[in-house]
């Protein structure tokens, strides 16, 4: 694990986009394809703000997934799509193939995360080379200590075998049902990338970090990869409440 702290939000948002672009040049040289997992929340908007004006990224080789999404529809101001849409997808060439959104429409959070699961399955079949791996996920932290919507004391954390499940709301708003990537999924990523500002996370950080491990009070410790790293790029206030040294970048 590696944590990287910055002076301010924005910095933060903008080393995060060069790090999703160096990753994105390593994976389609080497196999030709770069599998993204996207996040939520306000910092990872930044990053893709970012993300949208930089170069030498061949967007017609790059796939996006959503690591949740809620139950609303895709043009509601709380849906993650919607945000991504505004953001990223509105600025650059990406094929219209390649966006593997979370269909809510119509849907319940299991049918529409049964829906996605195959969405998975059937991208990873296409693309061997792959061996079933995202390159990157991109997490946030909630000030609960949920990460994608992985939420304390949820069904979901129990989740061994399933790619994507439905889940109540958390203690958080906005109170809609989602669905949500599982820790099967998640930890079977190349790359993991946390990305936490504010000084309202910084108890929570320290517990995630340094405090005894209860993936059922603190989801965002379920995130464990066999093989990758993890990097948590944070600012200062985030950062405030830490006591021990980090290997960085």
């Amino acid at each position: 694990m590696k944590l990287k702290v910055f002076e301010a939000q924005q910095s933060l948002a903008n080393f995060a986009a060069q790090h999703i672009r160096n990753r994105a040049e390593q994976a389609i040289g080497n196999w030709g394809q770069f599998s993204l997992v996207l996040a939520g929340g306000k910092t990872p908007e930044l990053a893709y703000q970012r993300l949208a004006t930089l170069n030498n990224i061949d967007w017609s080789r790059v796939h996006l997934f959503w690591g949740d999404e809620r139950m609303v529809p895709h043009t509601h101001p709380d849906s993650n799509y919607g945000m991504v849409e505004r953001s990223l997808l509105s600025h650059v060439a990406i094929p219209a193939a390649n966006v593997h959104a979370i269909e809510t429409a119509g849907m319940t959070p299991d049918s529409a995360a049964k829906n996605y699961s195959r969405t998975i399955s059937t991208y990873f079949d296409s693309v061997p080379e792959t061996d079933g791996l995202f390159d990157l996920v991109l997490l946030g932290l909630g000030d609960d200590g949920h990460t994608a919507s992985l939420f304390p004391a949820m069904p979901s954390l129990k989740e061994s075998d399933r790619y994507c499940v439905g889940t109540p709301p958390g203690r958080l708003p906005p109170p809609v049902d989602r669905v949500t990537m599982t820790f099967p999924l998640l930890n079977s990523a190349r790359d993991v990338c946390f990305m936490v500002s504010g000084e309202s996370k910084s108890e929570t950080l320290r517990e995630v970090l340094e405090g005894p491990t209860d993936v059922s009070f603190l989801p965002a410790q379920g995130i464990h990869l066999s093989d990758g790293e993890i990097h948590w790029y944070v600012d200062t206030s985030a950062a405030s409440a830490l006591c021990k040294v980090y290997p960085s970048d």
